[in-house]
């Protein structure tokens, strides 16, 4: 086990003394500002891509995507196997320089409970002020606002296609914002390409970022043999959320943003023991919103993150959005795999494998709104005896011992939708999230009907 310590640096000038928390931790500088003066890691581009579209953030703002940069770096770059004190837990440090140290070092306990509840891990942070030179990093050009009426995120999911046909089929202007990486871009761009064919060009904008680190982030650990880093990725929704309030704060007004996700993902139950805690991803959880919301407000951002799908199934987004037909013909081009590059493996091109809990949520969705799913599946039919000590059968069984539990006792379904995390944000919302529960699992049960599982 190894702790870690992240000291942001801001050019060859910002060599002031930073002590880390811990004597024996690997302290690792990492250089935030490129070789003429900007911004490195996807995040000056995006400045530049916003400032394309006549917009102009807020520097407490600036401030945060940068944080969430560097989280997600350190979740994708030290790996559990190696550094975790039981295999899973990881303690990391980020220190930053920060436009206003006062604001940041308030939220330092939110932000803890809030990446502690993604990502299962300790995370620690220190703030210093920017070097002078970079107290202001958005454009000094003062911009034209555009006007959009909420800011939705657009990932390439199913679910945010959906949100993306609803909100511009009754007459939103929005402005959808993605991060994508090599697995997701394709997907991205060819629903853009649907959306902005079905609606005017002019009415579909998006803001989308590159955002990351390069593998040798941290040479110490880099350097190792059999190096590949930590792929978990459970701090990406924290990154997606900070490019959103990003967009959202340039706009000069409060604004929705948009949190496209059916109610049995958010609330993400664990099918079984095994994906209790950390091992279940809570990433559009309403307990990491409600934080998330706590965090912008403090900063200062005006936006707001909701989740209007929170009592909808996938299957009743699916066949109750603005355009059905439209969603039916094209939803063939989502990307709803929680491993689509997996495929590679076995000689494949990237795409849903068919088995894991989000490939089998899609499909029953997609079967319970349209009677048939026309998207490609390596494992392409959901019948007959598979085998439980597999991946192709593992969550499959999963679920069959979930929806075994539901039918036999009247009471699960109210304590299993608490064992993600707390509700205590939503109280007056729980028995709306129970029912979506039952319904989104039973959309899966129909699916999962002509299926037997077993040790083979």
């Amino acid at each position: 086990m190894k702790r870690h310590t992240l000291v942001a640096r801001f050019g060859s000038s910002d060599k002031k003394r930073v002590s880390s928390r811990w004597e024996d931790a690997q302290v690792t500088d990492v250089e935030c500002i490129d070789l003429v003066g900007e911004l490195d890691h996807g995040l000056d581009e995006a400045l530049k891509r916003l400032a394309k579209l006549g917009l102009r953030p807020q520097e407490s703002a600036i401030d945060l995507t940068i944080l969430a940069t560097l989280i997600f770096g350190a979740d994708t770059r030290v790996p559990r196997s190696s550094e975790a004190q039981d295999g899973w837990t990881r303690e990391i440090e980020i220190n930053l320089p920060v436009s206003d140290v006062t604001s940041w070092d308030g939220l330092k306990p939110i932000l803890e409970r809030a990446l502690k509840f993604l990502t299962g891990d300790f995370w620690y942070f220190a703030f210093r002020p920017r070097p002078v030179q970079y107290a202001l990093l958005a454009s000094t050009v003062q911009p034209e606002l555009r006007e959009f009426s909420c800011v939705s995120l657009f990932s390439g999911g199913l679910d945010s296609y959906i949100g993306a046909v609803d909100a511009l089929g009754r007459g939103e202007t929005p402005l959808f914002v993605s991060h994508y990486l090599s697995h997701t871009s394709k997907n991205q761009k060819l629903c853009m390409d649907h959306l902005k064919e079905k609606f005017h060009k002019t009415a579909a904008e998006f803001f989308r970022a590159r955002i990351g680190f390069e593998t040798e982030m941290i040479p110490s650990l880099a350097k190792k043999p059999g190096y590949d880093g930590e792929r978990t990725e459970r701090s990406r929704s924290f990154l997606f959320f900070s490019i959103a309030a990003l967009a959202a704060s340039s706009l000069g007004k409060s604004v929705p943003v948009l949190v496209p996700e059916n109610g049995l993902i958010a609330l993400n139950v664990p099918l079984d023991r095994l994906r209790v805690g950390a091992l279940s991803t809570r990433t559009t959880h309403p307990f990491f919103i409600a934080r998330f919301n706590e965090i912008v407000r403090i900063l200062g951002i005006n936006a707001n993150f909701v989740n209007p799908y929170r009592f909808k199934t996938k299957g009743e987004m699916a066949r109750n959005c603005a355009d059905p037909k439209f969603i039916k013909e094209t939803a063939k081009d989502t990307i709803s795999c929680s491993s689509p590059g997996k495929g590679r493996y076995q000689g494949n091109s990237p795409g849903h494998c068919g088995h894991c809990m989000p490939c089998l949520i899609r499909r029953a969705s997609l079967v319970a709104a349209f009677g048939e799913d026309t998207t490609p599946y390596t494992l392409s039919k959901l019948k007959g005896k598979l085998n439980s000590k597999e991946a192709s059968g593992t969550h499959i069984r999963s679920f069959q011992v979930a929806l075994e539990k539901l039918r036999s006792s009247p009471r699960y379904s109210a304590i299993a939708v608490s064992i993600p995390g707390p509700l205590t944000d939503c109280a007056t919302e729980v028995p709306r999230l129970i029912a979506v529960y039952e319904r989104g699992m039973n959309e899966v049960g129909a699916l999962l009907n002509k299926v037997k599982t077993a040790p083979l």
